[in-house]
């Protein structure tokens, strides 16, 4: 027996659309956690997630008999945080049971910190991801980036991104440094030919 979502919240457990995310952060986990709730908070965007979610991994599955299943809600966060952050299951072992934030994406509250999830149970379920789900969610995704963006359907998309000075070992090319890069690169080449065609004298090593 799973539920995508309760629809009941806890005590001390707060709305997905209500949680505070650090916009100015640069940490990976606020990025992943706001597209997220970005998902969730937008009915129709929710109802085809979760609809998704019931059409893959609980197809034909009575929901009033059985033990309880966790959340496929939670399974959903759980799996994109390994996705997304491309961490193992270790680390989202942590995450899912002492990032405060990742806890209340998950539906825990201020009164639920006990509920800690061992780490087969996390394996066993982020694997109920499978490739074809993951790729119908991505499209969901794109659609919904499309809808924020305000583009219509075929029309392309446009990008902007920074560049960043990375020191490397690149020296002034004066005409002394040019005629030495290029004497350095001819010796290696005729040595490799040298070597070739049994030349003697002119080895330049391995």
């Amino acid at each position: 027996m799973r539920q995508t979502r309760k629809s009941q919240l806890a005590l001390g457990e707060a709305r997905i659309e209500d949680i505070k995310l650090d916009h100015k952060s640069r940490d990976d986990i606020p990025a992943v956690l706001l597209g997220l709730q970005h998902l969730y908070s937008h009915k129709q965007t929710r109802d085809k997630l979760f609809s998704l979610l019931e059409e893959h991994i609980l197809p034909g599955t009575n929901r009033n008999v059985g033990r309880p299943g966790m959340e496929l809600w939670r399974v959903l966060v759980m799996g994109v945080l390994k996705q997304g952050l491309g961490c193992d299951f270790d680390r989202l072992h942590e995450l899912v049971n002492q990032h405060r934030t990742v806890r209340e994406f998950l539906g825990h509250g201020a009164f639920s910190q006990g509920d800690t999830y061992e780490l087969q149970t996390i394996i066993d379920n982020v694997y109920l991801l499978t490739p074809e789900l993951l790729s119908e969610i991505g499209r969901l995704v794109v659609e919904s980036g499309h809808a924020v963006a305000r583009k219509k359907p075929g029309e392309p998309l446009r990008g902007r991104c920074d560049s960043f000075v990375v020191e490397t070992d690149v020296h002034y090319p004066t005409d002394v440094n040019l005629l030495w890069d290029a004497m350095r690169c001819l010796l290696r080449e005729l040595g490799h030919a040298a070597k070739k065609s049994n030349i003697e004298g002119m080895d330049v090593g391995p």
